[in-house]
């Protein structure tokens, strides 16, 4: 715990994370850098395995040429009776025969050494000797040149057997070809030098055509921020529909929220311009009864009857304006934990008709809105179903199948064995504030509502005959959404 000196002290300095401060915001310089760091290392051990492959090459190059010499030495010397060598009359490069020319001839004997004319001057490391058929090569090795100097030399053997006089009389010796190591290190500056070259200037092609792969690929992002603020403008009503697959989801659901606030300002505006219209008549009577200068009595019983009258109008148009604004992004809902909550109500309502009501509810089902608009779907269908059915309500909700990466639509019906609708009947059942029957108590706005809910999920509500109860039969579909 802090102590209470600690209380006073200002806090230290946020600690920024490892870094943030030279991470680029742009989508281009990230996937740029991305690339270039991509490609210099792709470069980098690209040109260290050639390299390494063109040491390895040369070197085992090296080591078969200086194999031949080797053999060709073995074919020219020879012993005399003694076992003294007898040095080859020619030799198998000239640079044997010039003093530290670099190439350089050696010949190891139980009794002393023999070496080529190039072997004068210079200080060669001391070669050991080899047994029958036995091969070596290394390198580099240090040696001291006639000039003083320091060099390095590679260095093949290979030893023998002389015998051509009995086994009693054969002895060992090895041959050794030296060659010094700045031929070969000129040739790997050299492969190096235009290796590096090449691929640098291939790199900053290859840097080139990425920044113009990078400018290509990105521009159907810079057409949507276009777009975006052309719309933020009030130039377009909404984006284009010609974009890349991969910004299809993100423009189709730019879409989809601009058109769903556009519906939703608009319903606003007109259950503001309703309720207004709706209390003007209220308002006017009791300006009326006010200026007719009625008594007492008379102007409180007016009073309670528009004032209720107001009541309800008020209660209906936020009742409205609550159900319709739905979310566009909104959780899945389950149905039927809310189906069996408002059948348990009804069954209440309408005890004393005994009502059956069944469910016919797909688990996988799900209602992607609000709530209180699913409520509001079934509670109307249902209680129109309890109001008219004689002893039988099914409910029966469906998952309809969607494509990918968007959510199912849904399928709701409501069937009762009640009276049914005529064909006739239905476009005016379905008008706001009119009854299918007037002994019926109701205000005729429940199918009204459920209307207005279908239209802003962009669903489509069906009327018709019951075939399996015999009824009324009342079908919603709602499409996918994104």
């Amino acid at each position: 715990m802090a102590s209470a000196a600690d209380a006073g002290k200002p806090a230290g300095p946020t600690r920024r994370k490892p870094f943030e401060g030279w991470r680029p915001r742009s989508l281009r310089a990230r996937q740029l850098l991305a690339a270039s760091l991509g490609l210099v290392a792709f470069l980098a051990l690209a040109g260290y395995a050639l390299d390494r492959a063109f040491v390895a090459t040369a070197e085992d190059n090296l080591r078969q040429r200086l194999k031949a010499y080797a053999l060709k030495y073995t074919d020219e010397i020879d012993f005399t009776r003694g076992g003294a060598l007898i040095p080859p009359f020619d030799t198998p490069d000239p640079r044997f025969d010039m003093p530290d020319s670099g190439l350089y001839a050696e010949v190891i004997l139980p009794n002393g050494r023999w070496g080529s004319n190039s072997t004068l001057g210079p200080a060669l490391p001391n070669s050991p000797m080899l047994g029958p058929l036995e091969e070596t090569f290394d390198g580099p090795v240090p040696f001291r040149r006639a000039d003083g100097g320091e060099s390095q030399v590679y260095r093949y053997g290979v030893g023998f057997i002389w015998a051509e006089r009995g086994p009693e009389a054969e002895f060992p010796y090895s041959i050794y070809i030296l060659e010094d190591a700045q031929s070969l290190n000129a040739q790997m500056r050299v492969f190096r030098g235009a290796l590096w070259v090449y691929l640098g200037s291939a790199g900053l092609i290859l840097l080139l055509l990425q920044m113009a792969v990078l400018r290509w690929s990105l521009h159907p992002l810079r057409r949507v921020v276009s777009e975006l603020t052309r719309v933020q403008r009030g130039e377009i009503v909404r984006m284009s529909e010609r974009h890349p697959r991969e910004l299809e989801p993100l423009t189709d659901s730019i879409n989809a929220f601009i058109e769903s606030e556009r519906e939703n300002l608009e319903r606003q505006r007109n259950t503001l311009a309703d309720l207004a219209h709706s209390l003007k008549t209220p308002i006017a009577v009791l300006r009326t009864q006010l200026d007719a200068g009625s008594d007492g009595g008379a102007l409180r019983d007016e009073l309670d009857v528009q004032l209720k009258r107001m009541n309800g109008l008020v209660s209906y148009q936020l009742a409205r304006a609550a159900s319709s604004g739905h979310k566009l992004f909104s959780a899945p809902v389950v149905i039927e934990p809310h189906a069996e909550e408002i059948v348990r109500g009804l069954e209440k309502v309408y005890a004393g008709k005994r009502v059956l009501c069944e469910f016919e509810i797909d688990p996988r089902a799900r209602f992607y809105g609000e709530p209180g608009d699913l409520q509001e779907l079934m509670g109307n269908l249902l209680e129109n179903a309890f109001k008219w059915a004689r002893s039988r309500v099914l409910l029966t909700v469906n998952s309809l199948p969607a494509p990918a990466n968007r959510r199912a639509g849904l399928y709701l019906s409501v069937e009762d064995d009640g009276p049914g609708i005529t064909d006739e009947n239905i476009p005016v059942v379905l008008q706001r504030g009119v009854r299918g029957d007037e002994r019926v108590h109701g205000h005729g706005i429940g199918l009204s509502i459920v209307q207005d809910i279908v239209r802003d999920y962009r669903g489509e509500l069906q009327v018709k005959r019951s075939e399996e109860l015999g009824g009324a039969h009342f079908s919603v579909t709602l499409p996918q959404t994104l």
